[in-house]
């Protein structure tokens, strides 16, 4: 990956104008839509392991070539690390031993979050590492906390962590986050080993990076 790239720009200035509504709306109204066919056996998948392994879990949504979920492993060595990410393309770039320490799944981050909470199924931490901020405004229903999924994130609990380049991702995150009684930090990221390759490309780039950190409880 090239060490230049541009800061995020959208056509909205400011917290969207119908954040508070659409996550209200969304917190009230569970998701009771199936699963499609390739989340299905990707949540065969992680059941069968979580049946197999007692540990508690790490997710790490979004996972893209799956280098954040292999270092995530190496921090977090008394859980089950699974790393998702609908990209096979990107998921194929990924290089480990025959028989990794962790779990990576193609399908979609959402359907598989309202699977696990739906088994009742909770995590100790979850990692949402530079998810694509759609930054025109008409997007903000793809964006984590305007997708309906954002109530299956909270109902998994645990400690959560959300990173980007766009600080207003980060805000309104937040802002979501509160709406629903969770009470968090945002702040610039420390220095310090990337856990993702676009995390080391912004860096080189020069971009600021932002981070969310709170518990669900």
């Amino acid at each position: 990956m090239q060490a230049s790239s541009r800061p995020v720009t959208s056509n909205q200035q400011g917290l969207h104008p119908r954040l508070v509504h659409t996550v209200r709306r969304h917190l009230g109204h569970a998701s009771q839509a199936p699963l499609a066919a390739h989340n299905a056996d990707a949540w065969r998948r992680l059941a069968q392991r979580l049946a197999e392994d007692s540990r508690p879990l790490v997710l790490d949504s979004f996972c893209g070539t799956g280098m954040s979920t292999a270092r995530l492993a190496a921090a977090h060595p008394g859980h089950l690390v699974v790393g998702i990410d609908r990209s096979a393309h990107r998921l194929a770039l990924h290089q480990h031993d025959e028989h990794p320490p962790y779990l990576l799944l193609q399908a979609e981050c959402e359907p598989l979050w309202r699977a696990l909470a739906g088994a009742g199924r909770g995590v100790d931490y979850h990692y949402l590492l530079y998810p694509n901020p759609w930054p025109k405004a008409r997007h903000l229903q793809r964006r984590i906390h305007g997708h309906p999924g954002f109530a299956d994130l909270l109902a998994l609990g645990g400690r959560v962590e959300l990173r980007s380049n766009w600080p207003l991702y980060v805000e309104e995150f937040g802002v979501a986050m509160h709406i629903a009684g969770v009470h968090g930090v945002v702040q610039r990221l420390p220095d310090g080993p990337p856990l993702t390759r676009f995390e080391a490309k912004y860096r080189a780039s020069g971009h600021a990076l932002w981070r969310y950190r709170a518990r669900i409880r």
